[in-house]
C-alpha cells in the first residue's frame, strides 16, 4: 500500500513538472511573439525609412539632404516624429487621395457609358464605387505608411465609439440616400411637395440626390437641401412617381344672369388653347358650388410637365377666359352689399346736421 502511495505521489509530481514546464514555454512563446514598443516605433516610419534608404542609393547628395531633415525631429516619450516623416505621411496622403479622386472620377465614367442602367441605378452604383474606392485608399495608404493598428488598440474603443455618436446622424443620411434610390421612390427629375416642422409646404425638382441630403430647386430658383433622413420618416408628396400627369384645378364665378351652358363652353375653350394642356384626358368643368355673389366652376386640365410648373398655367386659363368672355358679354360678377338705413330721430338730426354744414 505505501509502495502504491509513494508511485501516485510520484506520477502526480511528474505531471505538475511537465504542466509547468509547458506554462513557461507557452509564455515564452507569447512574449517572443509580442511586438515591443521599439518595433511598433519602427513600424510606424517603416515607408519614411525606406523611401530614405532607397533614395540615399540612388543619390548621395539627396541622401544627405533627406538625413538633415531626417535629424530634425520630435521626441514624446517613446514617440519620434522627424520633418522627413512628416513630409512622407503629406505625400502619402496626397497621392492616395489624387489616386482615389481620378479612380472614383474614372467609374463614374464608365458608369454613365452604360446605356443598360437607368439614372437611379447608375447613382445607386455610382455611390457604392465611390464608398469602394475610398475605402480601399484608406487602407492602401496605412499599408503604405507601415502603421501597426495594433498600436492603436487601446485607443480604438474609445474612437470607435466617439466615431459612432458624431457621425450618427451622417451615416444615416447616408443610408437613407441608398435605400432611397434602391427603391427608387425618389430619384433626380422628380417634382416633390414636402412639408417642415411647423407644417409649410415647398414644392420643387430634385435635381440631385447627395450623401447627406437631396437638392431641391424650386419655381423661384431656391435650392433647399434637405436631409436624406426627413425624406425617409415624413410624408413626401411626389408628383412624378408613377405617372408625371397632374391635374390642375382652376376656380372660376360668373354672374347668376349668364349662359350658364356657354360659360362652360368659353371655359373649355380657354383651357384647351393654351398649349402645355393635354388633350387626353381632356379638361373638364364641374359646377362646384352657387355663391353669394355668383356661381361658381372648377376647370380641370392635366399637363404632364409639372417641373415647368404649374401657377403659369392656371394664369394662362384665366387670361384666355377674361377675353372670351368679354366678347360673349358674360360678367365676372364681384361682391355688392346694399345698405338699409332706419329712420328715426338721431338720424333726422345726423341728416340736418350734414345738410347744415353743406350750406356753410
Amino acid at each position: 500500500m505505501i509502495d502504491l502511495l509513494a508511485a501516485a505521489a510520484g506520477s502526480v509530481a511528474k505531471a505538475t513538472g511537465a504542466a509547468k514546464d509547458a506554462a513557461s514555454d507557452v509564455a515564452s512563446d507569447v512574449a517572443s511573439s509580442a511586438p515591443s514598443p521599439a518595433e511598433l516605433d519602427e513600424a510606424g516610419v517603416r515607408a519614411a525609412d525606406g523611401l530614405k534608404e532607397a533614395v540615399g542609393e540612388k543619390s548621395r547628395t539627396i541622401g544627405d539632404i533627406i538625413q538633415s531633415l531626417d535629424s530634425i525631429s520630435i521626441d514624446l516619450g517613446k514617440f519620434h516624429l522627424s520633418l522627413w516623416d512628416a513630409i512622407v505621411v503629406m505625400m502619402v496622403i496626397v497621392g492616395v487621395y489624387m489616386l482615389a479622386w481620378f479612380s472614383s472620377r474614372g467609374a463614374r465614367a464608365m458608369l454613365r457609358r452604360m446605356t443598360r442602367l437607368d439614372l437611379t441605378q447608375r447613382l445607386l452604383a455610382e455611390k457604392l464605387v465611390s464608398i469602394a474606392v475610398w475605402g480601399i485608399a484608406f487602407l492602401l495608404g496605412i499599408d503604405i505608411l507601415g502603421i501597426d493598428l495594433t498600436a492603436l488598440a487601446v485607443f480604438s474603443g474609445a474612437f470607435g465609439l466617439a466615431i459612432g455618436f458624431g457621425l450618427q446622424k451622417t451615416f444615416g443620411n447616408l443610408i437613407a440616400g441608398i435605400i432611397l434610390l434602391m427603391d427608387r421612390s425618389i430619384k433626380p427629375g422628380d417634382v416633390i411637395v414636402i412639408a417642415d416642422a411647423a407644417g409649410n409646404s415647398t414644392s420643387g425638382q430634385i435635381r440631385k440626390i447627395g450623401i447627406r441630403a437631396v437638392s431641391l430647386v424650386t419655381r423661384d430658383q431656391k435650392e433647399y437641401l434637405i436631409p436624406n433622413e426627413n425624406l425617409m420618416v415624413n410624408q413626401v408628396e411626389n408628383w412624378s412617381y408613377s405617372s408625371k400627369n397632374v391635374r390642375i384645378q382652376v376656380p372660376v364665378g360668373v354672374s347668376y344672369n349668364c349662359d350658364i351652358a356657354l360659360a362652360e363652353k368659353l371655359m373649355l375653350e380657354a383651357a384647351k388653347s393654351v398649349p402645355r394642356v393635354l388633350k387626353t384626358p381632356p379638361p373638364v368643368v364641374w359646377l362646384d358650388a352657387y355663391g353669394d355673389s355668383s356661381v361658381n366652376f372648377i376647370v380641370h386640365c392635366w399637363i404632364s410637365d409639372p417641373e415647368e410648373g404649374v401657377g403659369n398655367i392656371r394664369s394662362q386659363v384665366l387670361k384666355n377666359l377674361w377675353n372670351l368672355l368679354a366678347d360673349n358679354e358674360i360678367e365676372i360678377p364681384f361682391p355688392q352689399r346694399d345698405l338699409n338705413l332706419r329712420d328715426n330721430e338721431q338720424f333726422q338730426q345726423l341728416v340736418a346736421a350734414i345738410a347744415q354744414r353743406v350750406k356753410e
